[in-house]
């Protein structure tokens, strides 16, 4: 996180330039922010959040390294979380939305095997 919200954990990604995507948005972000090439896959869902001073919509999608290994070119830090450690950060209001999404969905997909 940032200003007010330094100290906080977010997902990585930006805002998507025109004539692209979301998708390549995404690609693109991750290339330039942790130098590693990511395939996109499915939304996970979009969410709406409305922070103090701006309203955040972000599509979020389920992605796989493809190459590289975490470079951090403008974040101060990154870790990596299995999905028994999710809540052991403190996510930036929006995030937490999300994290609750893939919370629900990895415990489906548990469920259906």
């Amino acid at each position: 996180g940032y200003g007010e919200f330094k100290g906080g954990w977010e997902f990585p990604g930006g805002k998507i330039e025109s004539g692209e995507t979301p998708q390549q948005a995404l690609k693109r972000e991750i290339m330039e922010e942790l130098d590693t090439e990511i395939a996109v896959g499915e939304l996970i869902d979009t969410i709406e959040y409305d922070y103090p001073n701006f309203h955040l919509s972000m599509d979020c999608f389920w992605c796989e390294v493809i190459h590289g290994e975490l470079i951090l070119k403008e974040a101060e830090d990154a870790k990596w979380l299995t999905k028994e450690h999710l809540a052991d950060v403190k996510w930036l209001p929006a995030d937490v939305t999300l994290i609750e999404k893939i919370g629900e969905e990895l415990h489906e997909t548990k469920d259906s095997k």
